[in-house]
């Protein structure tokens, strides 16, 4: 720990982190494993990304084709229920990175737009 009147660490004590929360100062430690986390990265608006692992049952959109905002684009199964994958946006399809049968894990790209 640093010695407010010195600012030198003491040996075998953890050294403070300075964190802001809605402006306000705190001076803690963090954990091994908070420091080691993966970091947020925003995510790209114009990937469509499988929420759950499972099998596409039906593709209902190809390349090229113009799409409205909430339109459908495929079917996915998983377990053992169909989920219905909307557009998140309205645009163009720039590809399509899976066709009807592909089982596919968790974030798998299914469509990107252009």
């Amino acid at each position: 720990m640093k010695d407010k009147v010195s600012g030198v660490v003491k040996a075998g004590e953890p050294e403070l982190k300075k964190l802001v929360v809605n402006g306000n100062t705190y001076f803690t430690t963090l954990t091994r494993k908070y420091e080691n986390r993966k970091k947020w990265i925003k995510p790209d608006e114009k990937k469509v990304i499988s929420f759950i692992p499972g099998t596409v049952r039906q593709m209902l959109v190809k390349d090229g084709d113009h799409v409205k905002a909430s339109e459908k684009l495929l079917v996915l199964e998983a377990m053992k229920m169909m989920n219905t994958i909307y557009s998140p946006m309205e645009g163009v399809i720039k590809s399509v990175s899976v066709k009807t049968g592909d089982r596919i894990p968790k974030g798998t790209v299914l469509i990107e737009f252009k």
